[in-house]
């Protein structure tokens, strides 16, 4: 009779042991995401970084290196851009980006206006899917500004502000979507951990075609003017290089040992591109320049960028330092041979660079730094470096095509460039009505503001820059 009381104590038992063990296990990879404030945190601070990277980053970053009488329209690129994008992701931009996709290829109409777009967790993350979403917002919009560096100094403002809208709808919203949003390049296996082909490929292929149909500057190349101020570029530069730690390691879209490794790789590879950049300039000019060495350092943040989640520091080196050589390569003979006249060479720096990058992530990505990526070239699977390849060449082929169309139906209207005589004005002064500088007179009835005198270059002043114009 113990005997089977004993036999019964532990039936129950193992029952009552299942019964508590299997719901704490099995029940609960059903339940809701939960919002982790740590997480929460860090991205709502990567979303304001990002924002500094571009406002007022790329603002002066762009303004500082055009002339003294194009600053404020270069500025009004950025900020209209920043404005008009913020408004279109949240009525359509992310749900076409982000939504929950039809066949692969489209992201869908389900999250238009932010419709159910809330506070609670996304899928699969611990962070509020309302600034996932805003987060995303901030890449659309930087992407969008930085094609304006290939046309600065001579686009139509009107022009600029319906190619913005077009562009982040028709280019930037599929190639999100199929990249991050679960569409055909991701299900392909392709890597790209902050937007190597998403941001930077699009952008500096799109600038590329822009500029090329808007067409050159008149005093292009002979006569273009140097940069009117290098303090502001600097100052921007440095507000890029600062906010892009949100930029990359904000991708891991959690605090944690993997935000961690972009923060590194990030600033490793950023210091490898400028040293690099410095001694091809020391070696081949005899000189190194800051424009040139804040270009390096821009061109290892280009390049890490698609892979700075998936590499090890000790590879984020090489990947930042022949960044800095392949896009010297591109300004000072690709661009010079070529001729073609992209104002603040973004596609020399972002478009470039970001095939480099693209490429390297499948060369040195490895499963030991990031066991949810795949091993690269370096590691055995060089299919990688394939499929790669297949993503640069799909960004390039949606931002040639996408941008072509766009301007050539905007063109359909209406011009794409200012008169001859606004440009020589100054695109300040012709389309905004303002002046960036201004001087004080002293006179009887006390201080006049007055704007100060167009600058009008003569005689041996009309000399072509013989440094590159950054990004």
């Amino acid at each position: 009779m113990l005997s089977s009381w004993k036999k019964y104590l532990s039936i129950v038992s193992t029952f009552i042991f299942l019964f508590t063990a299997i719901p704490f296990s099995a029940f609960a990879e059903g339940e809701a995401a939960v919002v982790d404030t740590g997480d929460t945190t860090w991205i709502i601070v990567a979303t304001v970084l990002v924002m500094f990277m571009f406002m007022p980053g790329l603002a002066l970053f762009y303004g500082g290196l055009v002339g003294q009488r194009n600053i404020l329209s270069t500025v009004m690129h950025s900020l209209s851009a920043f404005v008009i994008v913020t408004l279109v992701w949240v009525l359509w931009g992310y749900s076409f980006a982000f939504g929950p996709g039809i066949g692969g290829v489209f992201g869908g109409f389900d999250f238009l206006g932010f419709h159910d777009v809330g506070t609670g967790a996304k899928e699969g993350l611990t962070i509020p899917h309302l600034i996932f979403a805003m987060y995303q917002g901030m890449f659309a919009a930087i992407t969008t500004a930085l094609i304006s560096g290939g046309v600065a100094e001579r686009i139509k403002f009107n022009v600029w502000i319906i190619f913005a809208v077009l562009w982040v709808t028709f280019v930037y919203a599929p190639m999100a979507f199929w990249a991050w949003g679960g569409g055909w390049l991701s299900k392909l296996g392709g890597l790209d951990f902050a937007g190597g082909t998403v941001v930077h490929i699009l952008s500096g292929v799109s600038a590329l075609v822009a500029a090329l149909m808007v067409g050159k500057r008149r005093s292009f190349p002979s006569r273009t003017l140097p940069p009117h101020n290098l303090i502001f570029f600097m100052i921007g530069a440095m507000c890029l290089w600062f906010g892009w730690f949100g930029f990359n390691a904000g991708s891991a879209l959690a605090s944690g040992g993997l935000a961690s490794l972009a923060v590194v790789t990030t600033q490793v590879a950023a210091a490898a591109g400028g040293v690099a950049w410095m001694a091809m300039e020391w070696k081949l000019r005899g000189k190194a320049t800051l424009v040139g060495a804040v270009t390096g350092v821009i061109a290892g943040l280009v390049a890490i960028t698609p892979a700075a989640g998936f590499v090890s520091v000790l590879s984020a080196i090489p990947i930042g330092a022949l960044a800095g050589v392949i896009c010297y390569w591109g300004l000072h003979v690709v661009k010079a041979k070529l001729q073609y006249d992209d104002s603040l060479d973004v596609f020399g720096i972002h478009g470039i660079g970001g095939i480099w990058g693209a490429i390297a992530t499948g060369i040195f990505s490895s499963t030991k730094v990031n066991p949810a990526g795949v091993d690269g070239l370096i590691y055995g699977n060089g299919k990688q470096v394939f499929i790669q390849a297949v993503d640069v060449l799909v960004a390039v082929g949606l931002a040639a095509v996408g941008t072509f169309v766009i301007l050539k139906v905007i063109s359909l209207f209406t011009s794409l460039r200012v008169s001859e005589e606004q440009e020589l004005t100054g695109l300040d002064l012709s389309l905004h009505g303002e002046n960036a500088y201004n001087t004080f007179e002293a006179m009887n009835s006390g201080l006049l503001v007055r704007p100060q005198a167009e600058f009008q270059p003569t005689g041996s002043m009309l000399t072509a820059n013989p440094e590159m114009k950054g990004v």
